[in-house]
């Protein structure tokens, strides 16, 4: 194994659970994307919100949805053969995408053009980050005025503000 990595000119070859990375000195290249990998991508995008709803699909917002927040990206956890993440795409890029294999118009979201995505080896790791950044900064340009003020707060006041409408939202059985 070590030949043929240092034929290719790379030092080691990681395997983890479902992941594997190819090291060339300093750069790595991730070789499949999956539910973790896109999580920690989308956690670390700013003003970001995470909940599990519907079943077990983890829902990304752009500012929390107790403040007015909007879904930019869904992944499907349960894995029963349906998509395995849906995002918004936008009108310009929702056309060219469906008429890739392996991307669908997402069911009840298609017409916010929006689409699913059928399998992680749809797109390499760059084109992720390309994809789900153009979403989250699509969503945030069509935020209510109100909720990118909340958001433009500082941290902790933002923080502060967010658990009393949850807190109040409770006291009222909504969720939002």
């Amino acid at each position: 194994m070590r030949g043929f990595l240092a034929l290719l000119g790379m030092t080691r070859l990681e395997v983890g659970d479902s992941t594997r990375i190819i090291v060339t000195g300093q750069a790595a290249i991730l070789l499949r994307m999956d539910a973790e990998q896109v999580q920690a991508m989308l956690l670390g995008l700013p003003h970001v919100a995470e909940t599990m709803q519907w079943g077990a699909n983890l829902v990304f917002w752009v500012g929390d949805k107790a403040i007015g927040g909007k879904m930019f990206a869904v992944v499907d956890l349960d894995g029963k053969g349906g998509p395995v993440i849906s995002y918004a795409a936008g009108p310009e890029r929702f056309a060219e995408l469906v008429e890739r294999d392996g991307l669908v118009p997402a069911p009840y979201l298609a017409r916010a053009h929006w689409v699913a995505v059928e399998r992680w080896d749809v797109f390499r790791a760059s084109e992720w980050q390309s994809e789900l950044t153009g979403a989250h900064a699509l969503i945030y340009a069509k935020l209510p005025k109100r909720t990118r003020d909340v958001l433009a707060m500082p941290a902790g006041e933002r923080k502060r503000l967010i658990a009393e409408r949850k807190k109040k939202l409770a006291a009222t059985g909504r969720t939002r």
